[in-house]
């Protein structure tokens, strides 16, 4: 299936999900997370949920990742379509941008090149660990200026597609893609 296509039909599935289970199923896909060999890792990059996205809540992995003394790194959108990251601490001012993507309104800046993982934004994926995001190209940039060797873990509530047909050569395949009920290692 094409990359326009899955977008409809994710974002219809998500659409359907209850109230109840996007919580549900976040602190699943973050006990997963538990188990992946990711944890000698410093600098953790994260998206902060859209709610009215209904995106993964990643709130249980940012307690996990507090828990473990692990620094935190969250976006903010800059430009057409890149992205500056910032050290998410107590005193971050969070802010929902113009998506409703929340956002910190200043602070420490970390550059790209120190970030060991990062957990990547999707409405769909394969078995191959292609990814289809919102279209916008944000974390397509963002993932081309990590280092060769950063994690790429995708969150999903729902498993993975046999084959994206679409996919381009510049495309950036995901390491890990965790959902409630899987680990999908690429």
């Amino acid at each position: 299936m094409i990359k326009e296509q899955l977008r409809l039909n994710y974002h219809k599935l998500r659409h359907a999900l209850s109230a109840d289970a996007i919580p549900e199923k976040s602190m699943r896909i973050a006990n997963n997370v538990v188990a992946l060999p990711i944890w000698r890792a410093t600098y953790f990059h994260t998206f902060l949920a859209i709610p009215s996205q209904k995106e993964v809540d990643t709130s249980f992995i940012l307690t996990l990742l507090q828990g473990k003394d692990k620094q935190i790194v969250v976006p903010k959108v800059s430009g057409t379509n890149s992205l500056e990251h910032f050290l998410l601490t107590d005193a971050t001012t969070l802010k929902p941008n113009q998506w409703d993507i929340p956002e910190p309104i200043d602070g420490i800046e970390v550059p790209v090149e120190k970030i060991d993982v990062v957990f990547v934004p999707l409405l769909a994926f394969d078995m191959d660990g292609h990814r289809v995001g919102y279209g916008k190209g944000f974390y397509d940039v963002f993932l081309k200026q990590c280092r060769p060797d950063v994690i790429k873990i995708g969150l999903s509530f729902f498993e993975a597609e046999v084959k994206i047909d679409d996919i381009r050569p510049e495309d950036i395949t995901l390491d890990y893609c965790i959902t409630p009920i899987s680990t999908y290692t690429f």
